[in-house]
């Protein structure tokens, strides 16, 4: 049974419904933003936003998704030049809040997420939601900046 879904606001097809969502967003789609970490759903390399809420794609079938509109890092902006990023992304710019960016993604979707449900979310809400993913380089302080510049309206400039 073919699956539909819209991935980055492209109606999309997967012929396995079982295939887990990571997987189908690199290799079927080509989209590698998103990342492999653990595939345990723990570390949150993997977030990507369904109907606007954070969710781990390594711990997510296809199938479950059918209908909805996916968002990867490759669709939160438009383009490609500093004005066009998400206010999140322009944020972690203007933080430097990465330091190898293997995480960044992750961490920029699941602020994306937390942000759309909780727009005045406070610092501790933010840090609180940042505790769920990791950064082996350890730019915690940065990220959680770049997450308060965003809620604060900063990160739109």
């Amino acid at each position: 049974m073919t699956i539909t879904l819209n991935v980055n606001g492209a109606r999309r097809e997967a012929a396995h419904g079982e295939r887990n969502l990571l997987s189908f967003l690199r290799f079927d789609l080509g989209l590698t933003g998103t990342k492999y970490g653990c595939g345990e759903g723990l570390c949150g390399a993997c977030t990507v936003l369904v109907d606007g809420q954070a969710l781990r794609s390594c711990m997510t079938t296809v199938g479950a998704v059918a209908g909805g509109e996916v968002t990867t890092i490759e669709g939160l902006s438009p383009g490609t030049s500093v004005e066009d990023l998400h206010p999140v992304q322009r944020a972690f710019v203007e933080e430097q809040a990465m330091q190898c960016g293997y995480c960044i993604p992750g961490f920029i979707m699941g602020a994306v997420g937390l942000l759309n449900r909780r727009p005045d979310a406070s610092a501790g809400e933010i840090r609180e939601a940042l505790a769920e993913h990791m950064c082996r380089c350890g730019t915690y302080q940065r990220i959680a900046a770049a997450v308060e510049r965003a809620a604060s309206g900063e990160g739109a400039s």
